[in-house]
């Protein structure tokens, strides 16, 4: 790993880094259990080091205000972690000594992991750092294809690896996780307009408010939910949840114990949908959010259902 020291330090080094990524993972609250039971114990050590990677990636960008030059110095440090994730793939470099980097090291050869949708990742961060808006809801989905389907691409092959031989997923399954992993994107926008707001960021489509005569301006000042501004967000919960149901076919196609674990997101994706249609789309008065007596009951019927 890194040239100079004893097979002892780096064992040491793996072991500490690894420490860092599950802590991280389990010491942050999503709107469902990320790590449960469910998934398979083989998998947790790599789990955590995905997961590690692409919350510290989206951090860099948050972290800072929306200043010109907290943007410059948003971008710099992006090309700093894309330089230590380059270096991290490339097997006859020391890994860098950032813990998620060694952690992700020890498992690229063990799970087929291949490089693309962690830089493809950096590419929507580092597109929040320049736009705010979004004309269309094509742009917008363009926007999830870099923000958003790299991590299902990212899990399928984890899920891939546990069978042997390992093959590669299917254009079909490909699709099927993009569909999930892109409803999960805009469920989460649709929870968080408030939120993101108040940083500056507006993901619904500019044709989508229009349609509706809804000013993304008085979002973005605080404007309190309208009648028009509720049927806007009906019909974009709809379409996410046409995506995350349109996933499904992704849970059928893989074995039950790693199809549950893809039922588990997408079930996850449709509570946060529910919970904005029970607050009747006032998502700009209170952040609807899944209570977690529902995420146990979640866990609970996803572990013990099939298909």
């Amino acid at each position: 790993m890194c040239p100079g020291i004893t097979t002892e330090t780096n064992k040491r080094l793996v072991k500490e880094a690894e420490l860092f990524c599950r802590k991280l993972t389990l010491s942050h609250y999503e709107n469902f259990i990320t790590v449960s039971f469910l998934l398979p114990k083989k998998l947790r050590r790599a789990f955590y080091a995905v997961y590690a990677y692409c919350r510290l990636s989206d951090d860099i960008g948050d972290e800072h205000d929306s200043t010109g030059d907290a943007k410059q110095e948003a971008l710099h440090r992006f090309d700093v972690w894309e330089q230590q994730l380059d270096d991290c793939f490339d097997l006859s470099k020391s890994a860098p000594r950032h813990p998620v980097f060694i952690a992700l090291r020890e498992v690229i050869e063990p799970f087929h992991i291949v490089k693309e949708p962690f830089a493809d990742l950096l590419k929507a961060f580092r597109r929040d750092q320049i736009q705010s808006r979004y004309e269309t809801l094509e742009e917008l989905l363009g926007y999830c294809r870099y923000s958003a389907n790299p991590v299902g691409r990212i899990i399928l092959r984890l899920f891939a690896a546990l069978e042997e031989p390992f093959r590669e997923p299917t254009d079909e399954q490909l699709s099927w996780s993009d569909s999930i992993c892109t409803g999960l994107q805009l469920a989460n926008f649709w929870q968080d307009v408030q939120r993101d707001a108040l940083i500056g960021r507006c993901y619904i489509p500019l044709e989508i408010a229009g349609k509706y005569d809804v000013s993304l301006d008085g979002i973005m000042s605080g404007q309190r939910e309208t009648p028009q501004f509720r049927e806007m967000l009906r019909e974009l919960t709809a379409d996410a949840r046409w995506r995350l149901q349109t996933g499904q076919l992704l849970a059928a196609s893989l074995p039950k114990r790693l199809g549950r674990n893809i039922s588990l997101f997408i079930g996850g994706g449709l509570a946060i949908l529910n919970a904005i249609e029970n607050c009747n789309y006032n998502v700009l008065s209170k952040r609807p959010a899944v209570s977690k007596l529902t995420q146990c009951r979640l866990l609970l019927r996803t572990g013990f259902s099939g298909f």
